[in-house]
């Protein structure tokens, strides 16, 4: 994380963020991620690692704690404690690890608009497909070794292992046979490039291409993050209705998998 993001997350006295300097800025996003990567740590870890005087971890981590990016909490004994009082150890908040994440969107953002600037969308584009390769590489052995009424649903559990909080659920056709399966709905609860796909929708749609993929079958995505939506919905289509049979889905911006892209 940049000084600059940090600083601006964690400010909350602008006399306070004028007088701080570039320097101190940097020593308090080292020591931030130090708190964010090791845990919970005592300050005499922190000032030890980082060849600091205690009244220096001290000074940071005040600031850090006003800022509401880290919190104190009592470390935790095991066996028989001494006299006097239990020691102190400084974890991250959720205020603080999302701080981290948006400054890391910034970059990435800021990466994508340079190489959109230089090389192109279609650069843009390839550069998302080629990332989501990766995952679709180690997703394909878990979907296939599913059956295929759970192949969906296996997706969902991969996605979710990885941070995305998948769930799946039923669509039903709105016409014809009234109790009619129309596919299934492919729902992830959290994104962790929404900010940056909400300039860069190529990453929604190689994500999505994926999908028809690694299921082989018609997908349409319903809903993103991105675009604002609470969850970033995706629609399966039943195997059973590949290929001539058409069901009144609500309109979306791409399908793949043997659809219109």
């Amino acid at each position: 994380m940049d000084q600059h993001g940090f600083a601006g997350a964690a400010a909350q006295d602008p006399e306070r963020t004028l007088r701080t300097t570039g320097a101190e800025q940097s020593t308090r996003a080292r020591i931030a991620r130090l708190i964010l990567e090791n845990g919970p740590v005592s300050a005499a870890a922190l000032g030890s690692t980082l060849g600091l005087t205690p009244a220096a971890v001290r000074r940071h981590l005040d600031q850090l704690l006003d800022g509401g990016m880290i919190e104190s909490r009592s470390a935790r004994v095991y066996g028989n404690r001494g006299r006097g009082r239990p020691a102190r150890v400084f974890a991250i908040t959720d205020a603080g690890r999302s701080a981290f994440e948006h400054t890391y969107d910034d970059l990435a953002t800021s990466a994508l608009r340079f190489l959109g600037e230089c090389a192109g969308q279609d650069a843009v584009t390839e550069f998302a497909r080629r990332q989501v390769a990766e995952l679709e590489h180690r997703y394909q052995p878990v979907v296939d070794a599913a059956s295929a009424s759970d192949k969906v649903k296996a997706l969902a559990e991969a996605l979710s292992a990885d941070g995305y909080a998948a769930t799946v659920t039923g669509a039903r056709a709105s016409q014809g046979a009234a109790a009619a399966l129309a596919g299934e709905q492919l729902c992830q609860h959290h994104c962790p490039v929404a900010h940056v796909a909400a300039e860069y929708p190529q990453l929604c749609e190689a994500e999505t291409e994926a999908f028809g993929r690694l299921l082989d079958t018609p997908v349409q995505r319903l809903a993103t993050i991105a675009r604002g939506d609470g969850v970033c919905t995706t629609h399966v289509t039943a195997p059973s209705l590949r290929g001539g049979a058409h069901t009144d889905m609500p309109s979306s911006n791409h399908q793949v998998g043997g659809l219109s892209a």
